[in-house]
């Protein structure tokens, strides 16, 4: 585990360009994917794993577990990193002949131990994970990538995709009956995600122009009507609706500074993929940034977890994935148009992992704080995810 120092003592200019912090990365990078490994049973299913890494065995299999999964490491395998490629292969085939469903198309939320659906809800957040999965593990040259990207696809444009919105839907019974006419940026955002990568993947200018779209609603339309902060929720018609409160883990009420990172650095890379037109992306993705920053970051460290719509903190529960997150648009800002407070929130953000959020015993990062920033499981049991974490490491890597 990286226990050594994040840069050289006399670091000037960028870290990301210093030896010793790229070391550094890369050891935190490793110790990820050696910690996660461990999910992969024998079976060819996942287990969540505790704090030391042991399964948690007994319950479903959700499908952004499954899908993340996959993503994560084919990103390790086109890192260069060895071994990914029997998670990548085991998730690949769970998806398929798990997650999916034969006899109404999609994917169900979650399969339970018998291999039954325990959760066969068809969720946009879902399905945009399997296009995440299915891209990434195209770009590592899995011999099945195609055939899930291709099915997933079609039922994303034939239930999900609402055309004339240029929004995803987000959500039906198992045979796509509609029973809620609830409608998130959580979902489209990471719709904006899997839209961009599918886009690397394949070339097809379609998924760019659709991510483009979702992108456009948020950061052109909502964002500045609402002080450069981002409502979660909305009703069908795109209104926001600012008395919905939901999953506490997936629908928190009110606005999520940490998906401000995100849909900020997804700004900057649609940008760039689409050709860095003449057009103020970069400003929309710098003002998103910063007003998370200004109005989340706690004084002792860290995030609070969602605003109200006055931006005054809500909720102010400390989680490791919107560090992870604002590291990533951190670099994403320098490798554009890196400022001097850039590379300081940069640093700031990696002392912070270092120092509270990182296991150095076991791998990977405590999910969550409490007030005095000591490790808790209030809301999260175990480590739950490598996907938010990696990608800081990977990003910063560039």
């Amino acid at each position: 585990m990286p226990h050594g120092p994040l840069a050289s003592s006399d670091a000037q200019g960028n870290w990301r360009s210093d030896a010793l912090h790229r070391d550094w990365l890369a050891a935190e990078a490793r110790a990820q994917f050696a910690f996660f490994r461990r999910s992969l049973r024998a079976d060819g299913r996942f287990d969540i794993l505790d704090v030391a890494g042991a399964p948690m065995a007994g319950g479903p299999q959700e499908l952004h577990t499954t899908t993340r999964l996959v993503h994560s490491y084919a990103l390790g395998h086109l890192w260069g990193e060895p071994d990914c490629l029997p998670i990548v292969d085991a998730g690949m085939a769970f998806l398929w002949s798990g997650h999916r469903d034969a006899a109404h198309g999609g994917y169900v939320w979650s399969v339970a131990p018998d291999g039954g659906a325990a959760d066969a809800t068809k969720l946009a957040y879902g399905h945009m994970f399997v296009l995440l999965a299915a891209a990434s593990a195209l770009k590592a040259g899995h011999p099945d990538a195609a055939k899930l990207l291709a099915d997933v696809d079609s039922v994303i444009d034939r239930h999900f995709w609402d055309e004339e919105a240029g929004l995803l839907r987000d959500e039906f019974a198992q045979d796509w009956t509609p029973f809620s006419s609830y409608r998130g940026m959580n979902a489209n955002m990471h719709g904006a995600e899997a839209l961009l990568a599918a886009f690397e993947a394949t070339g097809q200018p379609r998924f760019l122009e659709r991510a483009g779209r979702i992108l456009a609603f948020f950061t052109q339309k909502i964002a500045p009507a609402y002080n450069w902060r981002l409502p979660e929720h909305y009703r069908s018609d795109w209104s926001v609706d600012p008395e919905y409160s939901g999953n506490p883990m997936f629908r928190p009420s009110g606005s999520t500074p940490g998906h401000s990172f995100e849909l900020g650095r997804l700004l900057l890379q649609h940008w760039d993929l689409a050709g860095r037109p003449e057009t103020d992306a970069p400003d929309r993705a710098r003002r998103l940034i910063a007003q998370a920053l200004t109005d989340a970051w706690k004084p002792s460290g860290g995030f609070a977890y969602t605003l109200g719509t006055d931006g005054k903190v809500s909720r102010p529960a400390l989680y490791w994935w919107p560090v992870t997150e604002a590291i990533g648009a951190m670099a994403t800002l320098q490798d554009f148009d890196g400022r001097a407070e850039d590379e300081d929130w940069y640093r700031r953000l990696w002392t912070f992992a270092k120092d509270h959020l990182i296991d150095h015993d076991h791998g990977g990062w405590f999910p969550e704080l409490d007030d005095a920033l000591r490790p808790t499981d209030r809301l999260f049991k175990g480590k739950p995810d490598i996907y938010h974490s990696v990608q800081a490491a990977l990003i910063s890597l560039g």
